[in-house]
């Protein structure tokens, strides 16, 4: 019996709608189902990384030997500790103030004249009486030798109205002259004597004017500019002036301050304190100078609520000078014995300010706080916290309420900032070697090594981690 032939398959039916599904070997089955274990591992590590929380590996410790480092990588908050000790800090006020001199004179000529004889340099630093000019001195000695002259002739003729005088008591007395000629030489007299005093005040005046002619410093300081040159005609009262005088030692800073600060400063005047002043440029981070509260304005200023203080300064060494503006700096007082911590552990928010303390299990908690005064870096607090917590200065932007910290080290290469001999306590291994030894307890990894948390045994944090793995 003969066999069918059998029917030979077109390329068009092996391709076509018709055809046959291809056979699906167990290998790529397998590749696929791995692929989509991946993405779904992957998913879950993306969700708790956003999340914040730990990855599905565990928190471990690099190769390295880093702490706070998970096996996928991703870093740990570290934060840096603070400790709350006890200190004092100074109440200080800050204004703006500007220098003022004690004496600035303008010379002038008080009698008019050429100016004949310049005897100082611009610039030069000048003692009260110290000869500054002459002006031309000849009229004025004339002046004074005519009035000498006016004044001898009328003591002459007092002298002989004098003379007279007795000679008609004697005669009076023998009756041998009216009495009314005993009276008139007895005037005479009188007017004589009136004369020489007037003679006698213009002499006086003739030697002032001549005294104007040497001009002197009325205050002692830095003479300035130049105002007029030698051989120029200067009227009595110039306007001008010859030369300007500024007294510089001692010199005064005049500044302000707001009127809810008068009460304070009055309380302690009244005391009998001297409160010191430091006055700093303007940028107020260079010390000019040191002095005193020398005086307080008797008003407000209502336009402003400010009133105006006067501090004096000896200024020895020049470091002041006329009209210069500088920050003056006013210590009102010193809180003694406050709880001092860090500017940097005050954070401010709905509770109000507040800081991250440090609790057990190094898990940190919001603790409400009420402060006092600062003082650059470092902030009293008078409630909310005692000597010797601990609170979070780095790393807070992550934190909140019960959230468990790894402790790092501050840019110094302290675990505790602000603390001389702080010892780090945070989880993970600890690093490097300083005669301290850790201990922990963590999940065994692939390789074998084991990743646990730690309590450091050195100053620095340093140790070796040693851990019981577990499978």
């Amino acid at each position: 019996m003969d066999r069918p032939t059998p029917r030979s398959t077109s390329p068009a039916y092996r391709s076509g709608p018709y055809a046959p599904p291809p056979r699906r070997s167990g290998r790529s089955l397998l590749w696929r189902i791995a692929w989509i274990v991946l993405i779904v591992i992957a998913l879950v590590e993306v969700v708790l990384w956003l999340r914040g929380g730990p990855s599905s590996s565990g928190t471990a410790v690099s190769a390295a030997g880093t702490p706070g480092t998970s096996r996928a990588g991703r870093p740990i908050a570290s934060v840096v500790l603070a400790t709350a000790a006890k200190g004092d800090i100074p109440i200080r006020l800050n204004g703006l103030g500007t220098v003022v001199p004690l004496a600035t004179v303008t010379v002038k000529p008080q009698v008019s004249g050429v100016l004949t004889e310049v005897h100082f340099q611009e610039g030069q630093l000048v003692v009260k009486g110290d000869l500054l000019a002459v002006i031309d001195t000849r009229p004025f000695t004339i002046a004074l030798e005519q009035a000498e002259a006016q004044l001898a002739r009328d003591q002459a003729l007092l002298h002989n109205a004098q003379l007279d005088l007795q000679r008609y008591r004697k005669l009076i007395s023998q009756d041998s002259v009216a009495r009314q000629q005993l009276d008139t030489q007895a005037s005479l007299v009188q007017q004589d004597i009136a004369v020489v005093q007037a003679d006698q005040a213009q002499v006086d005046n003739a030697k002032l004017n001549l005294d104007y002619a040497h001009i002197t410093a009325p205050v002692s300081g830095r003479v300035g500019l130049r105002l007029v040159d030698q051989g120029n005609y200067l009227p009595a009262g110039d306007a001008t002036g010859i030369v300007v005088i500024t007294q510089l030692q001692p010199i005064d800073v005049l500044f302000t301050l707001p009127e809810d600060n008068l009460p304070q400063i009055q309380k302690r005047r009244l005391a009998g304190a001297i409160l010191p002043v430091t006055a700093f440029d303007r940028s107020q981070t260079t010390k000019l100078a040191e002095g005193t509260l020398a005086t307080i304005d008797n008003q407000i200023d209502t336009t402003t609520g400010t009133f105006k203080l006067k501090a004096e300064f000896a200024n020895t060494d020049e470091s002041l000078f006329p009209n210069q503006f500088v920050n003056a700096q006013l210590l009102v007082d010193t809180l003694k014995d406050a709880v001092v911590v860090p500017a940097a552990a005050i954070q401010h928010g709905a509770p109000g300010d507040y800081v991250f303390l440090l609790g057990a299990e190094n898990k940190v908690s919001v603790r409400v706080v009420k402060l006092g005064p600062a003082d650059g870096e470092r902030v009293a607090v008078q409630s909310g916290l005692q000597i010797g917590d601990r609170v979070v200065v780095q790393g807070t932007d992550k934190l909140k309420d019960g959230t468990q910290v790894t402790i790092g080290l501050a840019n110094g290469g302290s675990a505790n900032a602000g603390a001389a001999n702080g010892s780090a306590v945070g989880t993970g291994a600890p690093t490097g070697a300083d005669n301290g030894a850790g201990s922990g307890t963590g999940k065994k990894r692939k390789n074998g090594s084991a990743a646990g948390s730690g309590t450091s045994g050195g100053s620095n944090g340093a140790g070796n981690s040693s851990g019981t793995s577990a499978p």
